[in-house]
């Protein structure tokens, strides 16, 4: 099954921020402009998700959750961050417990900087997310028909 065919699903986690991010990412979800049209749809289940959408910086206290998140999705995944606290810790860089951007947890595909990330810039990151997802799977089929 190729992802032209299928309707990717997005799993959203917020690090640790100052929520600004989230607000941007619930209205690119909303009809105002409306990511579902590419066929997106928000799950709260990592195990049905293809996308993991991370708002926020990762830290002592969360960057077993957002390992444990991307550890429970099947591949092919994409993961965004989106915001420039989850793509460099932003604000919070100085804190006593941030380790950083979520790279330093995990690997990023795709990176939505701003603050807070508009939703314009969300969605074009869903998109370049759903290139690469595409091209993971074509690189998963390709790998499956030579074992």
């Amino acid at each position: 099954m190729t992802y032209a065919t299928k309707s990717p699903w997005v799993i959203h986690y917020d690090g640790s921020s100052c929520n600004g991010c989230d607000i941007e990412v619930l209205a690119a979800l909303c009809p105002g402009f409306d990511v579902e049209r590419f066929g997106i749809i928000n799950t709260g289940n990592p195990k049905h998700a293809d996308i993991f959408l991370v708002t926020g910086s990762v830290n002592e206290q969360n960057i077993s959750v957002v390992q444990e998140i991307y550890n429970q999705m099947v591949e092919p995944k994409v993961v965004i961050a989106c915001g420039i606290c989850a793509c460099s810790a932003g604000i919070f860089h100085d804190c006593y417990n941030v380790i950083g951007g979520v790279d330093k947890a995990i690997p990023v595909d795709v990176y939505a900087p701003g603050c807070a990330v508009r939703p314009e810039a969300i969605i074009d990151a869903v998109v370049q997310g759903l290139g690469i997802l595409e091209e993971k799977s074509k690189a998963l089929q390709e790998q499956k028909k030579g074992a």
